[in-house]
């Protein structure tokens, strides 16, 4: 039986903190541009909060990935 790997383990549970923050940031971005069309950062405050949603997305898949390779171990090739 595997044990699970607990270095691996907390990489995982911070890498989740990273997805809560972005989680939270990329819609307030987003939020904020919309409120703010005539503004003239209204452009690159969008294009920032589409990539933090993007990253948000990436960063989820990511620790959902680290957390299953601690609890179950990595795949093999077999």
């Amino acid at each position: 039986m595997r044990h699970t790997d607990k270095e691996l383990l907390v990489k995982g549970i911070k890498s989740f903190g990273y997805t809560v923050a972005t989680m939270f940031l990329g819609p307030f971005l987003l939020y904020q541009a919309f409120k703010n069309e005539n503004h003239p950062f209204y452009i690159p405050v969008l294009i920032l909060g589409i990539l933090v949603a993007g990253l948000a997305i990436y960063l989820g898949f990511r620790s959902v990935n680290i957390v299953m390779d601690a609890l179950f171990g990595k795949k093999s090739k077999d």
